[in-house]
Formats: structure tokens, C-alpha cells, sequence
């Protein structure tokens, strides 16, 4: 039986998609030649773009013989999803608890405490 597959991207998948956002369109080779180390072969570019296609991830369009690979996502989706999912999986579905381990674990800076109390204040007028 397949294994199913996950709406958010893998690590080799989002390098491939880093590098579609960053030029909005690209052949494999421009894919792989675009991609830091370290490198991946030709093939397995084209199995991830493809994988990245069933999913919904790339759209393709045929320039002669080549196909050149676009975002069909942006990247703002991607995180939401991405968030999302460790959200679901391991915060039992509640973000404030994400929220407090974020910044149990690493003390905001002066602009993110700003912006944060700035929230607080926010949803303490809406409640």
C-alpha cells in the first residue's frame, strides 16, 4: 500500500521550492545548478518536482522539449501549512501553547515583546 502522502514539504522538497520562489520559474537543470549543497542529481530533482506536482505544490508548462516548473503556492502558504501540522500533531490543535513554548525557549527581542503586548492588548479589547 502507498504510503499517503503529507500536505506539508519535506527537507528536500522545500530546497527545490526555495529556489522556485526565489525565481518564480526554472527547468530542472536550472533547479539543480540553483540549489546549495550540497547538490542533488538531475533525476532526483525531476522525481521532486514531479512529487511537487501531484501534490499541488509546482505546476509545469513545455518550453520544446523542456518543462519549466512554477510555484503554484506561495511561500506564506507553505509555513502556514507546515505550522499548522506541528500545531495539530504535537500541541494537541492549540497555537497559544506553541506560542508560550516559543518564547519559554528563547527570549523575544525588545520589537517582538512590543509587538507581542501589542496582541495581548488587542485581544483583551475584542474579549
Amino acid at each position: 500500500m502507498p504510503r499517503k502522502q503529507s500536505p506539508t514539504l519535506t527537507g528536500a522538497e522545500l530546497r527545490i521550492m526555495e529556489v522556485l520562489w526565489k525565481r518564480a520559474h526554472a527547468t530542472v537543470a536550472d533547479v539543480a545548478a540553483a540549489l546549495p549543497p550540497p547538490p542533488l542529481a538531475y533525476n532526483t530533482v525531476l522525481t521532486t518536482l514531479r512529487i511537487l506536482e501531484r501534490k499541488g505544490h509546482v505546476t509545469h508548462e513545455e518550453a520544446g522539449r523542456a518543462f519549466v516548473y512554477r510555484p503554484a503556492i506561495a511561500r506564506d502558504d507553505a509555513a502556514q501549512t507546515a505550522v499548522g501540522d506541528v500545531v495539530k500533531r504535537f500541541f494537541r490543535n492549540n497555537p497559544g501553547e506553541l506560542a508560550l513554548r516559543l518564547i519559554e525557549r528563547e527570549r523575544p527581542s525588545p520589537d517582538e515583546l512590543a509587538r507581542l503586548r501589542s496582541l495581548i492588548e488587542e485581544y483583551e479589547e475584542e474579549s
